[in-house]
């Protein structure tokens, strides 16, 4: 069976058909609408689909997918998963959280799993061995600080990031790059060995657009899969 796997993020929007449990194609968009889709068809099928959105509804494209597929789930607190949900207030975790979440426990089921999502925002969430979601935390990501340092002060310039990364700038640039760069990657260290003192034998994943950029700054090894979003969506639609 082929699989349309749908996420639409905050910056851009990814597009996956799996078959046999694989992503067989990949594309990224600005945006998703009913006109792409429907050229998406001429070119390609599929039979089931699902969508998960961080933008809010929109009940043309629902609509549209509907039509077109034999069975289709767009993400919410309501859709039935294969993992438990301890969190507090399941219908204000975000669908990517979760979705992510899910893939790492299905590639690792049955065991304690810190899944990291380097992305516009920086997520770090808990699976535990008993396949339950527990909860996490939620900070700025790496772009995001870069402009709000640019955004909320008078001189400080906008800087984007580099692959070189002194540990000390010498002038006000590097001393930007520096601190927001080596300061997240502590950060990440940080919740992943406060995270290993409390779970026994932790697993960390590490995923999002600026996953291999973190992998090789932190200490701690990890698991960097880029599509685990696609997968935990996959492993939803295929759960039953």
């Amino acid at each position: 069976m082929r699989n349309l796997i749908i996420d639409q993020g905050n910056s851009s929007c990814k597009i996956d058909l799996f078959e046999g449990g694989q992503s067989i194609f990949h594309q990224r968009i600005e945006r998703l609408t009913t006109d792409f889709l429907a050229q998406f068809a001429t070119e390609h099928t599929w039979e089931e689909a699902i969508l998960s959105s961080v933008v809010g509804e929109d009940e043309a494209l629902d609509q549209w997918i509907t039509e077109h597929s034999k069975r289709y789930i767009r993400l919410s607190a309501d859709t039935q998963l294969p993992i438990g949900n301890l969190y507090k207030t399941p219908k204000t975790l975000g669908k990517d959280r979760i979705a992510v979440c899910v893939g790492a426990n299905y590639l690792q089921p049955n065991r304690n799993l810190l899944v990291i999502d380097a992305g516009t925002a920086i997520t770090y969430d808990i699976v535990n061995a008993n396949n339950e979601y527990v909860g996490g935390n939620i900070a700025m990501g790496i772009n995001m600080r870069f402009k709000a340092l640019h955004a909320f002060t008078k001189k400080l310039p906008l800087v984007t990031a580099q692959e070189e990364v002194p540990l000390t700038g010498s002038n006000t640039e590097e001393a930007i790059l520096s601190g927001v760069t080596n300061g997240l990657a502590f950060e990440i260290d940080g919740f992943i060995n406060s995270y290993k003192a409390i779970y026994p034998e932790l697993l960390v994943f590490l995923t999002g657009g600026n996953a291999k950029y973190f992998e090789k700054r932190i200490k701690n090894s990890t698991f960097v899969v880029q599509n685990l979003l696609s997968i935990g969506l996959n492993r939803i639609l295929t759960f039953r």
